[in-house]
């Protein structure tokens, strides 16, 4: 049997820690963070969940393929943010959909859209199901007469590799690991790595703008696209492989971002490289982090494109890493499949040097072995580049520990330019602060990194951690959700850089976006979706 995925938070069914192993890690959590330890709860078995009864039942052409039992519904329900966890956790799948729909080829994605269309049904495309943004949950309202979850894990086959221009055709339902073990038979890489890569796959990066691995330069998916097959409700949309155009507005663009709302992707062109051969990485500490920032934001703007460049704040550092003694860490990286990369560490740490940066630990990272996730180092001694990434990894699974044991965990991701990060900074530390206040457990932790890194401006990246109140952590969420979002917008950066839009984020994009491109999306997803069944209520309104 194959190994499912668990119904209501991160890994596998298998990977679940027993109830004594909760408690042992969220004790230790609790200590870590200086919060007083409440009782430990479990999660809601799957055999105890009380779904809604399925408003369709699978019609029979697509029952060969299609799925409506308990663990099919429920696992396809929420996606993987804070909020979602502890719904699902505590059992309430509120929004199931009616049944999902596997195909195993495009003929088949053609007769769910179809079927869909003309039943007045929501047709939910579903990747991995790690949104952090309310995009894969069906919430689709009274308007439709279901719901359908779309996952594609079946299509995730390396169908071709065209070597000579460094580009290969996958299908959309790859997940990052199969991705890469594909392409590593051939020597190489995608080098996309985000924090859901081990579930998050190629069309649902494509889908939602997903930032990866390199913290410069290559920073979201479109800048490895080369073309782009979709389907939608109107027929096939497929763009010319091309390095580059000028004919009019971008296909592939067009479709980047759209989150299920135009199209469904089957499968992309994308750009590859040989593996890195040279890679060399090193820890920085600084006195502060608006020293830090400066010194970051020289070595975006020297040309120097490193592929990890991120700067995390005193909070940040001790919650990773158990990191004292410095106001900042800057995790460095350089990395190339062609040539050594000395050279251009060496000035970046000049330039670091200038603004009162230090090697930080007892050997200050150093030179790696080819691995797979990229220049973050390798796990074990005092390395602080190895500790940052060990934790970058580890953060999705010890999400449900926390939730076990009443600590509230969410992040807020923008970009900002320069000149406006210091004012964006401060008020989202205080907003955040202000909206959680100090409970008999202890107070809000409020940090801030830098997740990417452009020569106009960086991408904080801000985590809240708080003593939650059992049963009302939704509406903890909300609050301060709405607070943070509040001021990420009124201080002029976005309100996602690589979480995507969703349901969740849905307000402040209407907020953000400009009302003539608005109207704009909206026809074209007539054009393309005219029984308006994609994704309802994601980037645009749903139709009433």
């Amino acid at each position: 049997m194959d190994r499912r995925r668990k119904h209501w938070g991160w890994g596998y069914e298998d990977q679940q820690l027993s109830a004594e192993q909760m408690e042992v890690s969220g004790r230790a959590l609790c200590e870590r963070l200086g919060y007083g330890f409440e009782q430990l709860e479990q999660p809601v078995a799957l055999e105890e969940l009380q779904l809604a009864q399925p408003r369709v039942p699978i019609p029979r052409p697509l029952a060969a393929f299609s799925a409506a039992d308990t663990h099919a519904r429920a696992s396809h329900a929420l996606g993987k943010s804070y909020v979602d966890v502890v719904r699902g956790f505590r059992g309430r799948f509120e929004h199931p959909p009616d049944f999902v729909a596997r195909p195993r080829d495009e003929l088949e994605l053609e007769m769910v859209l179809e079927w869909c269309s003309a039943e007045g049904v929501a047709a939910i495309p579903f990747g991995g199901g790690t949104s952090v943004v309310g995009g894969v949950t069906p919430e689709v309202g009274d308007g439709y007469n279901g719901a359908v979850s779309i996952d594609l894990r079946e299509l995730d086959r390396l169908l071709e590799v065209d070597e000579v221009s460094s580009a290969a055709l996958i299908e959309a339902g790859a997940t990052g690991p199969h991705l890469e073990e594909q392409l590593r038979e051939r020597d190489l890489t995608l080098r996309h790595f985000p924090q859901s890569f081990e579930y998050s796959t190629l069309g649902g990066w494509i889908a939602t703008r997903a930032g990866g691995h390199f913290a410069t330069l290559w920073t979201h998916i479109e800048d490895l696209v080369e073309s782009v097959r979709a389907i939608t409700p109107a027929g096939v949309w497929e763009s010319r492989r091309l390095p580059g155009s000028g004919a009019g507005i971008s296909p592939d663009r067009m479709l980047v971002g759209s989150e299920g709302t135009l199209a469904v992707i089957t499968r992309a062109w994308v750009r590859v490289q040989r593996r890195p051969r040279h890679r060399v990485s090193r820890g920085v500490s600084f006195e502060s982090f608006a020293a830090g920032a400066a010194a970051v934001r020289a070595i975006s703007q020297a040309g120097l494109h490193p592929a990890n460049c991120r700067l995390l704040d005193r909070g940040e550092a001790a919650l990773a890493m158990d990191v004292e003694g410095a106001d900042a860490l800057l995790v460095l990286g350089f990395e190339s499949p062609d040539h050594p990369v000395e050279e251009a560490m060496d000035r970046a740490l000049v330039l670091c040097a200038e603004y009162g940066g230090r090697i930080a630990g007892r050997d200050g990272g150093g030179s790696r072995g080819e691995g797979e996730e990229g220049s973050e180092g390798e796990a074990g001694g005092t390395d602080p580049v190895a500790g940052w990434r060990q934790s970058f990894l580890a953060m999705p699974y010890l999400r449900d520990v926390m939730v076990a044991c009443g600590v509230l965990a969410e992040t807020f991701e923008t970009a900002i330019t320069w000149e406006r990060f210091p004012a964006l900074h401060e008020r989202v530390m205080q907003a955040a602060a202000q909206a959680l206040p100090e409970s008999p457990r202890g107070r809000a932790r409020v940090s801030c990194r830098f997740t990417h890194v452009y020569p106009d401006g960086p991408a904080p990246y801000f985590t809240v951690i708080a003593p939650a109140s059992r049963g009302e952590e939704v509406g903890q969420w909300q609050h301060v959700k709405a607070a943070v979002s509040d001021a990420i917008l009124q201080e002029g950066g976005t309100i996602t850089h690589h979480h995507a839009v969703g349901r969740d984020h849905r307000p402040w994009y209407d907020r953000q976006r400009p009302d003539p491109f608005a109207a704009a999306l909206r026809a074209a997803k007539e054009a393309l979706d005219p029984a308006g069944v994609m994704n309802p209520g994601v980037l645009i309104e749903a139709p009433k």
